[in-house]
């Protein structure tokens, strides 16, 4: 009984803690935000911009890498950020909610619907249009941003709620990688491309014979950055792949993937997040890049706003009644509505799409004000709907 218990404490250790990074973690990436936007539209916006395109260079002699500050912050500290992801998503499938087909049918099942309607909303609304590669921008959900509004506004929501929110979100994270990895992608070098899949499946052997040694993994992991960005991949698919090649063990306490997660996650939180909201949410806001009539910004707005909820709730009410599923903490429908809210929360990697997805720097502008304004709106709808569903409880559970 002793083993089984210290079993599970030591399974649930790592996802309570990062639900306290996340969660800790959105105040300062909020603030950092503002910050930004504030400099942007102030003396400083000169200097600002100067400092984001400032060429940096990496290396001696013939190997000199040089890109400008944002750049090497999108490329190459973004890479860190989603090989922390690659680690979360393992992590999740191994001894998390999505171990398990039942476990995970629910939160993927949200997911799938709370990327595919926001998408199709967008494409609906820009169809035929130049700004119709932004498709992917709405489909995202910013788990950082939405576990911390729903820790400060629904305290009183079950703890299985937390947990489908959470799955939910690294589900989505899953899924805006295969995006980034199939369409925002241009004009491949085949021979890049080999090398650095070729290291990824190195990495990949050494986990699978459960290999330790943390600097054959790092090497690794560099070639394939450096690989993927010569074959005109985005090198941060590297990094969620890395992560994903990490060993685990049999007790989650002493595997290097909790290890690395473990060190890496308040790094990850409080470091990379903010830096790159410092650098990509500054925009200079004026009528053309608050023009509330654009495809851009009503695409963004209706598929985070509307699309992420619908998608989500509907899903699971059809998962709900196909199947006999019950939300976890047997959450109302009012709850779930709440939480689908929260999902249409974008910013981190919606901003990172649109940055892919838009070389335009005024298309790009009004995407990243777009995504800013349908978070706002859907972190207010969201604390709304679970401030009345506290004040007034009821409702029904998602089976009923």
């Amino acid at each position: 009984m002793k083993e089984t218990i210290k079993s599970m404490q030591a399974i649930a250790e790592p996802f309570l803690a990062f639900l306290h990074w996340e969660a800790s973690s959105g105040v300062i990436l909020l603030a950092c935000a503002i910050l930004a936007l504030i400099v942007a539209n102030s003396p400083l916006a000169e200097s600002y911009e100067h400092l984001l395109h400032y060429p940096i260079a990496v290396g001696a002699g013939e190997y000199v890498l040089e890109m400008g500050l944002l750049h090497w912050i999108n490329d190459g500290l973004m890479a860190v950020f989603f090989f922390v992801i690659g680690l979360e998503i393992k992590r999740e499938f191994l001894y998390g909610e999505l171990r398990t087909y039942s476990a995970m049918l629910l939160p993927v099942g949200a997911a799938l619907g709370g990327m595919l309607v926001p998408a199709a909303i967008y494409a609906a609304i820009n169809l035929g249009l130049p700004t119709f590669g932004g498709w992917g921008i709405p489909m995202a959900t910013d788990i950082a941003f939405a576990l911390g509004i729903m820790t400060i506004a629904a305290r009183q929501a079950p703890l299985g709620l937390v947990v489908f929110l959470t799955a939910l979100a690294i589900v989505d994270d899953l899924g805006a990688i295969v995006v980034i990895a199939l369409f925002y992608n241009t004009d491949l070098t085949v021979s890049a491309l080999l090398l650095g899949l070729v290291a990824v499946a190195a990495a990949f052997l050494l986990g699978r014979f459960r290999v330790r040694f943390l600097p054959a993994y790092m090497a690794l992991g560099f070639v394939a950055w450096l690989a993927f960005l010569k074959a005109g991949i985005h090198p941060t698919i590297a990094g969620v792949l890395l992560g994903l090649s990490i060993p685990a063990a049999a007790d989650p306490e002493n595997s290097l993937l909790h290890k690395l997660e473990h060190a890496l996650e308040p790094w990850s939180a409080y470091a990379i997040m903010p830096i790159f909201a410092l650098a990509n949410a500054g925009v200079a806001i004026s009528l053309a890049t608050f023009d509330m009539a654009s495809p851009i910004f009503l695409g963004i707005l209706a598929g985070l706003c509307l699309g992420k909820p619908i998608g989500i709730f509907g899903a699971v009410f059809v998962l709900c009644k196909v199947f006999g599923l019950q939300l976890p903490g047997n959450a109302t429908k009012s709850q779930l509505a709440a939480t689908g809210m929260l999902g249409g929360i974008g910013f981190t990697m919606s901003i990172f799409i649109a940055s892919l997805a838009f070389t335009d720097s005024a298309m790009l502008d009004l995407a990243k004000i777009s995504i800013l304004s349908a978070s706002i709106l859907s972190g207010i709808l969201g604390t709304a709907f679970f401030k009345l569903q506290s004040l007034f409880g009821g409702g029904e559970t998602a089976q009923q």
